[in-house]
């Protein structure tokens, strides 16, 4: 089987996982990788369609009457955790003020109706996020950024994914608590902010007891960041470039290097005021921050200089992922230049090299060439369709009425 190995610099562990094609989404070559497995009769994981069991499962959560709560959406939440965000939308730091509540969308592509692509078991984040038991990723359609080299652009950029209900939300993170998931991967979620917080808290009324963890581009705003700081442990965020001109070229986001600054700083505040990093006894990342940064061809000037600024914002109180799994998408190798071509190992140990001498202590890298051919999950709604999460009505928030 394909696969990369990652390595934890300070620990000296070894993590077997595979790499995807894009910075944000490892799990990637790891779904063509299992398939293949899969059709050779030699697959050693659980498989992410097997999902017969947990959606029986399903149709018994609930939420009982002694133990549900009402959801707060008083002002001191900040409207970025309720659906008034959406009447006139600023949810990213795109401010596009589309109004969302009346079927408009966004520049991130969504109107107020929450769409999922795929919700399954992911064996190929980092160790501490998928361990061996598996991340329970699911997949937000829509995207604030619009990266030449996206691999994802058929969720990201062209729409695709099912219609669901908060409800179904709630449900999907509860079936794949049954499924084993060692936490609840919520990847490129924030421009449903409103939507999630909801879910998560019904999921965690019926029963849900793992971390839940951010899959962000890093290009979020703080005060939704903070506004979501009571419902997420982990922030798995990216941090793709110091240049703002880069920045511009190739996600159309001249801010980002400020924006993802900021929202880091933000992290980090929250991080430190529940405690710091906490790790299971299983190796497994229970609260936390992980900062992603995929080197690119030609690049690696700026990605010292992303590890510069992440070194000054957070020092050690994060681990940092440094990738180098680049590979170029049909658009890239079409429009030639540096991003028509795939990473040198030069560059990456460049790279990995600046981090030690920052002095980061928690480094994830990965070991071995990178891939020459795009591997992308099956974008086809698998772990989407199902049972809605049972909630009495009388507990139903009225003032809610979206998604």
């Amino acid at each position: 089987m394909f696969g990369i190995v990652w390595m934890l610099s300070s620990y000296g562990l070894l993590g077997i996982a595979t790499a995807s094609t894009q910075d944000g989404d490892i799990a990637q070559l790891g779904e063509r990788c299992l398939r293949k497995a899969e059709a050779e009769g030699s697959n050693p994981f659980i498989s992410t369609m097997q999902t017969s069991r947990a959606a029986l499962l399903a149709c018994a959560f609930f939420i009982r009457e002694q133990r549900a709560t009402t959801l707060d959406t008083s002002p001191a939440l900040d409207t970025s955790s309720t659906f008034l965000a959406y009447d006139t939308c600023e949810l990213c730091p795109r401010r596009c003020k589309a109004r969302r509540n009346s079927g408009k969308a966004g520049f991130c592509g969504a109107s107020n109706t929450l769409r999922v692509a795929r919700s399954a078991l992911h064996f190929w984040e980092e160790p501490p996020i998928s361990g061996e038991a598996g991340s329970g990723a699911i997949f937000f359609s829509g995207c604030p950024l619009r990266c030449v080299f996206c691999q994802n652009h058929r969720i990201s950029q062209e729409g695709f994914g099912r219609a669901v209900s908060v409800e179904r939300l709630a449900c999907m993170m509860l079936e794949l608590q049954e499924q084993g998931a060692l936490n609840i991967n919520l990847v490129t979620p924030m421009h449903f902010a409103p939507q999630v917080k909801k879910a998560i808290m019904l999921a965690k009324q019926a029963g849900l007891n793992l971390p839940v963890v951010c899959n962000t581009s890093g290009y979020e705003l703080a005060q939704v960041i903070r506004a979501m700081g009571d419902v997420i442990d982990v922030w798995l965020t990216d941090f793709k470039y110091a240049d703002a001109r880069l920045a511009k070229e190739l996600s159309y986001a001249q801010d980002y290097p400020d924006v993802a600054a900021a929202a880091l700083t933000e992290m980090l505040s929250l991080l430190r005021a529940h405690g710091g990093r906490k790790m299971g006894t299983n190796g497994s990342m229970q609260q936390g921050i992980i900062v992603r940064h995929l080197v690119l061809p030609g690049h690696a000037d700026d990605s010292c200089e992303v590890l510069n600024r992440i070194w000054n914002i957070c020092g050690n109180d994060v681990d940092v992922s440094i990738m180098n799994q680049y590979t170029p998408n049909e658009r890239c190798l079409k429009q030639g230049g540096l991003l028509s071509t795939t990473l040198s190992d030069e560059e990456y140990e460049i790279v990995i090299c600046h981090a030690d001498d920052l002095g980061f202590k928690q480094i994830w890298w990965q070991e071995g060439g990178t891939v020459s051919e795009s591997f992308v999950p099956q974008f086809d709604a698998t772990g989407v369709e199902g049972p809605a999460l049972l909630v009495p009505q009388s507990h139903q928030d009225t003032t809610d009425t979206h998604g």
